[in-house]
């Protein structure tokens, strides 16, 4: 198209512009005297014969000129611009190609999934569960603002960042667990320095109007937590009653959540079939610090426990604890186990440990500070970018973060926290400081039901 437009105008400027005429006139010329040396036209010949050759080589020249001439060469000059162009454009292909962030020289070691900078970029995300240690580990050490800003623009591409989902978690058994989880206070081992109370299972109904009253305060997920070992330890008239919570809060238009310790297939099964949403088991910190957090159980227990709640059907909510005396090393191999998963966890929670008094672990890391704001920020930027489409929950210790620092988890890629007085014994954030902050910040929550992953 854009070659026929050349050709015309082309055409149309020899048409209008005399100097062609004059040109061809004086070719015509220059032509006829050479035609009378060399013999072919002699003063011996007729007049009218000059007069005919001499016309019908201007119509010829004419003819040859403007129907081949002019037009091969505007069309030649048509497709060199057009190759032009296409090389031009194949150039810039290449380019883009050749600029494509290489592991070693752009990104130091972060894989070109996490970010294509520029608003022409439809898409900077990619579902991985292949993450290499040296990767996992180049990204958490990346400078905290531009971590940051790479991972609030994951964020963007896979979530509304101005929804944030508000949930609910309620004790329903407290106490007599008979695992030694140094940080919990729940572990029947030291309740006497603790001072907790073993409870019983509670009934339906006392359940029901809490997750009610959770629904009308704005939560859209209520979560059942039980402690206990696992479900298998327990009586089946203890489980039927869980599955009756959870059929009745799922009746009540709410996603369901049930942390009840190990699960196995069976159990996993009857759970999905009374409508639970997700299965909360965390696996708390890396494999390498594990056992000196807990030894009643094993890292393997946790991962059967998490594959028979995926085989279920059910979503995996899974996270860890920062504070429990471990590594920047032993963060980074948390981050590597959740992210390569054989899919990446519905919700990762992400706890900050409030010392109970008269646990182990609360005598150890007296002299220790707590997780820093920062240190938290840079592990929920971290798991934005490795797990982009899952949930990231700010669970326990946002009651000791200001309105600032809880900004700068939700610009990192925080889209969850918990509300209500208590997260199972331990205090949580007031309800009407949540509002407020809500507002100030033009949040608003998650409706249920709505997440989406990407496999």
């Amino acid at each position: 198209m854009e070659a026929s437009k050349q050709t015309e105008r082309s055409s149309s400027q020899r048409h209008s512009n005399p100097y062609f005429s004059y040109a061809f006139l004086h070719w015509n010329g220059s032509f006829i005297k050479s035609m009378h040396a060399w013999g072919f036209l002699s003063s011996g010949r007729k007049p009218w014969l000059v007069v005919v050759v001499d016309v019908v080589v201007v119509v010829v020249v004419v003819v040859v000129v403007d129907v081949v001439v002019v037009p091969n060469c505007a069309r030649t000059r048509a497709d060199k611009q057009s190759s032009s162009s296409s090389s031009s454009a194949s150039g810039m292909a290449e380019e883009v190609a050749m600029g494509e962030p290489k592991l070693e020289e752009d990104f130091n070691g972060i894989h070109p999934s996490i970010v294509k900078n520029g608003p022409a970029a439809q898409s900077i995300v990619e579902y991985r569960n292949n993450w290499t240690m040296e990767e996992v580990r180049c990204l958490y050490n990346t400078p905290l603002l531009e971590l940051v800003f790479r991972a609030a623009t994951v964020h963007r591409q896979c979530h509304d960042p101005n929804e944030v989902q508000k949930c609910t978690l309620l004790s329903v058994k407290t106490g007599g667990c008979p695992e030694d989880c140094k940080y919990c206070s729940q572990s029947s081992k030291w309740s006497k320095e603790t001072g907790t109370k073993a409870t019983r299972l509670m009934q339906v109904d006392e359940v029901l109007e809490s997750a009610r009253e959770a629904k009308a305060a704005g939560s859209t997920r209520f979560c059942l937590g039980a402690a206990w070992r696992g479900t298998s330890q327990v009586g089946p008239r203890q489980f039927d009653r869980v599955l009756q919570m959870v059929q009745g809060v799922n009746e009540l238009g709410m996603e369901c959540c049930a942390t009840l310790g190990l699960l196995n297939a069976e159990d996993a099964r009857k759970l999905k079939e009374a409508g639970l949403t997700a299965y909360n088991h965390n696996l708390d910190t890396s494999k390498e610090h594990y056992d000196k957090v807990i030894s009643t159980r094993k890292y393997s227990d946790r991962l059967e426990t998490l594959q028979n709640v995926r085989d279920a059907g059910i979503s995996v909510c899974c996270g860890g604890i920062l504070g429990l005396g471990e590594t920047e090393e032993d963060r980074v191999s948390l981050l590597h186990t959740l992210a390569t998963l054989p899919t990446h966890p519905e919700s990762v929670p992400v706890n900050s440990l409030v010392p109970v008094e008269g646990t182990p672990l609360a005598a150890t890391l007296k002299a220790k500070e707590p997780p820093t704001t920062l240190e938290l920020v840079r592990y929920i930027a971290a798991a934005r970018i490795l797990m982009p489409h899952s949930i990231v929950r700010l669970s326990a210790g946002r009651l000791f973060m200001d309105k600032s620092a809880q900004a700068f988890c939700f610009l990192a890629g925080a889209n969850s926290i918990f509300t209500g007085d208590k997260l199972l014994t331990t205090p949580n954030n007031d309800l009407n400081q949540d509002e407020q902050m809500f507002e100030e910040f033009g949040l608003q929550g998650r409706q249920p039901f709505t997440y989406k992953r990407n496999n």
